[in-house]
């Protein structure tokens, strides 16, 4: 009995504690679904979900042995925002202009302080003197700068002059004329240009003038990027690659308007190949946007619904400026992923995932050897420095200030080019800093001499002009001429052409043939052989060998030009010898040799050699050689211009600079008059002879006869085939290099 009590005692407790619970619940469920239930149900529903670009790497250039001549390097960077900054009603366009308030001008200085105290320089292109009393700086600033100024003009209708170096001052618009209560037009002084801006962009009054001036700067800078983007504000970068102690600073000290981000930006691991690795940057202006985005537009029209393999470019990117970055820019680039960001209506994450991963850009492989590069730039500049140390009086060392030279070495076998060298030249690894002093050095060591530097070829032309006569039958290998020093122009004695020798001591070559001619470089030989040819004949062999044409090379260059006769005139004498208006550049000239001595093939000269994917996974591209054109040249022609060439080198004059060349070789040498200053010097060869493997051209400009340039083709020579170097190993991608 008693247990039954207890039994029952226990039971009622239990059912009384799960009928708590169960009204515990219920008054949960009444809560949350009846007194609160709307408001949950909002809660639940709003959800905002927003997709994000992600940016990618950009991929790495390598040389033809995979060692990394440009990658990645992840920085700080520090923007300004003036959306961010509190007083946003301030900053609403009011039609089209927009106000900056107080708030956004004392945030900005504050930044500025901070960044001028950590020794920080950021961007101002306002061409306005820093102090008082203020002036125009036209003619410091570069015309890209002048342009901007006067579109910010235009847009403030404070001016529609045409900003030149020249300028003085603007001259006021109708509104500002109105404004100032003048009776006419009047010039605007950088004084007025202050003032107005002050007003017009909200500078507060207890500014002082050096304060009211830095922040006038920047926000002339992202006025201007609001013209050229169409956007209310846009974020204006101020620095980058700003140390981690900064961004605490930004972080702790709640810089309002401060935007602290990362990005990737190239480093480069060589101070060699400047002039072809090329740079990045920005995307200038629209019309630039617009040719990029070219075929991604030419797509879209066409109505092809997938356009995955064209990128639509922002004016936000950084894109290939110049050299390979450019060139292969769409290699380089990779794509950007697509992130879907989903929050609550607090603002908190609560689901993040990629619709499109984001995949980075392939490796470039070039060419080019570094090491081989490093070794043809250090022989180029010793060249043409021994050039400069011949100038014989304070005139003459003037001049030659201002003289630079170029190299070109091709492969014969199949035209990579291997080495391309500009002197003076730079370095990307410090070219911001190097930028304001060589930019004003009269030499031009930004200027791509071996690709875009034209000069007349001399007597480096002349083994083309006996390929030609070979070919088209006016001589074979045995005819022989009787050079006798002054050629005359049939029918006209005072029309003529001067052999060297004959000119240096009324001396005569005598009977030769064309290998001979070569070897003596005899200008009556080639003078009749041109007149023979005739200029339209002479100028399709020419082009045949790649002469002013494009040689295929993937970055900018110059074609150069050959010689047109002006009507009554027949210049193919000179021409046949390497003279008249022809003009050619130092690739041009070596992938000419390589053309010759493949037998009349032209392939394309090129830099490019493969490309694999980030990881080096899998192989994208491989470059295969593209023939442009082909002469089918006769092996009894391609012998006997061998033949000139070699015999030069072997007995005749340039045996003694030879003597220490550690491979067979074939050269020829040439000079050009340019005006009444010395003459450019310009040379090819190749080697081995038998086997030849490369071909060289080597230009100084003022650098005398070409013979001069011997011991600089002499050293690239010896470098290139270097005992135990003699060819090259390409080494597989992620391999450890020596």
């Amino acid at each position: 009995m008693e247990y039954e009590k207890h039994f029952f005692r226990r039971s009622n407790l239990l059912i009384a504690a799960y009928i708590v619970c169960l009204v515990f619940f219920v008054g949960i469920l009444y809560d949350a679904q009846i007194v609160h239930g709307a408001d949950y149900r909002s809660e639940s529903t709003t959800q905002i979900t927003t997709t994000q670009k992600v940016k990618t790497f950009r991929g790495k250039i390598t040389d033809r042995n995979g060692k990394v001549l440009v990658s990645n390097r992840q920085v700080y960077t520090v923007s300004f925002d003036p959306d961010l900054v509190a007083d946003e009603a301030d900053l609403i366009p009011a039609e089209g202009n927009t106000v900056h308030s107080e708030s956004v001008a004392r945030a900005m200085l504050r930044l500025l302080q901070l960044l001028r105290e950590q020794g920080i320089v950021w961007e101002d292109g306002l061409p306005v003197s820093q102090g008082r009393p203020y002036a125009y700086t036209f003619q410091a600033a570069g015309s890209t700068q002048r342009l901007r100024f006067q579109n910010f003009l235009r847009d403030r209708d404070w001016s529609s002059t045409e900003i030149t170096e020249e300028t003085k001052l603007p001259l006021m618009s109708g509104k500002l004329v109105k404004a100032f209560e003048l009776s006419a037009s009047s010039g605007l002084t950088a004084e007025d240009l202050m003032g107005l801006m002050r007003r017009e962009f909200g500078i507060p009054e207890d500014f002082t003038e050096p304060e009211a001036r830095m922040v006038l700067g920047v926000l002339y800078e992202l006025r201007l990027r609001t013209l050229e983007r169409n956007a209310a504000t846009v974020p204006y970068l101020l620095a980058e690659d700003v140390s981690a102690e900064l961004i605490s600073l930004l972080n702790d000290g709640g810089f309002s308007g401060t935007v602290v981000d990362s990005k990737a930006v190239r480093q480069y691991h060589t101070d060699y190949a400047a002039h072809i690795l090329g740079r990045i940057g920005s995307i200038p202006d629209k019309e630039a946007l617009a040719e990029l985005n070219a075929p991604y537009d030419a797509a879209k029209e066409a109505g092809e619904e997938d356009l995955s393999a064209y990128h639509h470019y922002q004016l936000n990117e950084q894109v290939g400026k110049d050299g390979a970055e450019l060139a292969f820019e769409s290699w380089l680039r990779g794509k950007e992923g697509t992130r879907a960001i989903t929050t609550d209506q607090n603002g908190k994450i609560t689901s993040e995932l990629y619709t499109i991963a984001p995949q980075p850009g392939g490796t470039v492989a070039l060419t080019i050897d570094i090491d081989f590069q490093a070794q043809v730039e250090a022989a180029l500049a010793n060249g043409v420095e021994t050039a400069k140390a011949g100038a014989k009086t304070d005139e003459e060392r003037e001049r030659m200030k201002t003289i630079g030279g170029a190299a070109a070495v091709v492969s014969v076998k199949d035209s990579e080019i291997l080495a391309l060298a500009t002197y003076p030249t730079y370095s990307q690894r410090t070219y911001q800093e190097d930028y304001k002093e060589l930019s004003q050095d009269p030499a031009a060591p930004y200027h791509n001499r071996a690709v875009n530097g034209a000069y007349a070829p001399g007597s480096t032309f002349k083994p083309m002009t006996a390929a030609a006569a070979l070919e088209a039958g006016i001589i074979d290998t045995k005819t022989k001429i009787n050079a006798t020093g002054h050629w005359t122009y049939p029918g006209d004695p005072n029309s003529y052409a001067n052999c060297w020798l004959y000119n240096s001591s009324r001396g005569r070559h005598g009977r030769i043939n064309v290998s001979d001619a070569i070897t003596v470089s005899c200008n009556y030989f080639f003078a009749e052989m041109g007149y023979q040819l005739g200029l339209d004949r002479l100028n399709e062999y020419a082009a045949a060998f790649g002469l002013g044409e494009h040689t295929g090379i993937e970055i900018s260059e110059r074609v150069g030009s050959r010689h047109e006769n002006a009507p009554g005139e027949d210049q193919s004498p000179w021409a046949g010898f390497g003279q008249a208006q022809q003009l050619y550049t130092p690739l041009q000239l070596a992938n000419y040799i390589a053309v010759l001595l493949r037998g009349g093939e032209r392939l394309d000269a090129h830099l490019l050699r493969d490309v694999t994917s980030y990881d080096g996974g899998a192989v994208l591209y491989t470059h295969e050689p593209q023939v442009l054109s082909d002469l089918d040249l006769s092996e009894e022609t391609v012998a006997a211009v061998k033949k000139g060439m070699g015999d030069l080198v072997a007995k005749g004059s340039l045996a003694g600079d030879f003597k220490d060349c550690i491979v067979s070789a074939g050269a020829k040498t040439g000079s050009a008059q340019v005006g009444d200053v010395v003459a450019n010097g310009v040379f090819v060869c190749f080697a081995p002879f038998e086997e030849p493997e490369i071909a060289v051209a080597v230009v100084i400009e003022q650098g005398r006869s070409g013979a001069a340039l011997a011991s600089t083709a002499v050293q690239i020579l010896n470098d290139y085939f270097a005992p135990g170097d003699i060819g090259y190993t390409v080494v597989p991608e992620g391999t450890l290099l020596p």
